[in-house]
């Protein structure tokens, strides 16, 4: 990328003034080349979803299938499809690497270690979204800053050093409850797991409702202990979550947070 730090200060700009829709023409805007947005088919990305097919933008949607997902995404996949009249582009994981995987640990032996569901989360998730973001000037995602503490601390807009990209949630400040109202609002097709309990949705196995009082993600991966919990899609190598980075020569910039 030819100047991340202007661009990432011009949108924390476009971010701090806009609403969700004009956030993402105003990324649209300001760079050139191919912005894709990673759908898992949650709340939130349905709502992104929506107000990217309702302004017409240029922005690729693409989901990781892991192959794990529950039944009612895959029909909520074809239902987003046929209404916003918009095709979806799937990443998969690489098939020899998937069947060293199994072999190895087992169709479940994700719950057997950290390190196993870990390696688990690499060959179904990571490393497709590396594929899938090669080239991109942008990663838009569906991060909430009251997601979790842990997703607090993450910025609305951000230079990606490690994949050369912006990063853009233009959700980032809305509430769960103001974007289930939209969705309402604006019939956005959702995933009916959400009133069952499911408020994050991942692999079928590594999820389950939530018990009232409990935080929105200690459904995933309820088998561990930790107190962040992230299929490694926004962390580092060493399980932290991926802050900010200064762009190149530069270490002045600013972000929205």
């Amino acid at each position: 990328m030819s100047n991340p730090s202007t661009a990432v200060i011009e949108l924390a700009g476009a971010f701090a003034a806009g609403d969700p829709v004009s956030r993402l023409q105003a990324l649209r805007a300001a760079l050139s080349g191919r912005i894709v947005f990673t759908t898992s088919l949650g709340l939130e990305d349905q709502v992104i979803t929506h107000l990217i097919a309702g302004a017409k933008l240029d922005i690729e949607i693409v989901t990781l299938d892991t192959g794990r997902m529950f039944p009612e995404s895959y029909t909520l996949w074809r239902d987003t499809e046929a209404k916003y009249g918009v095709a979806i582009r799937p990443y998969y994981p690489r098939g020899a690497t998937l069947e060293r995987l199994v072999s190895e640990q087992g169709i479940d032996g994700f719950y057997n270690s950290l390190e196993a569901r870990h390696a688990c989360c690499e060959v179904r998730k990571v490393e497709p979204l590396t594929r899938a973001l090669n080239g991109a000037s942008a990663w838009v995602t569906g991060l909430r800053a009251d997601a979790s503490a842990n997703r607090a601390g993450m910025e609305a807009v951000s230079y990606d050093g490690a994949r050369d990209l912006v990063k853009f949630s233009p959700l980032f400040d809305w509430t769960r409850e103001r974007i289930a109202a939209f969705a309402a609002e604006h019939d956005v097709p959702v995933s009916p797991l959400h009133a069952r309990g499911f408020l994050s949705i991942g692999c079928a196995p590594c999820t389950r409702a939530i018990q009232p009082g409990e935080p929105e993600r200690a459904g995933r991966w309820w088998w561990e202990q930790a107190d962040a919990k992230e299929c490694g899609l926004h962390v580092d190598a060493d399980g932290r979550m991926i802050r900010a980075r200064s762009a190149p020569q530069d270490t002045s910039e600013t972000l929205h947070r």
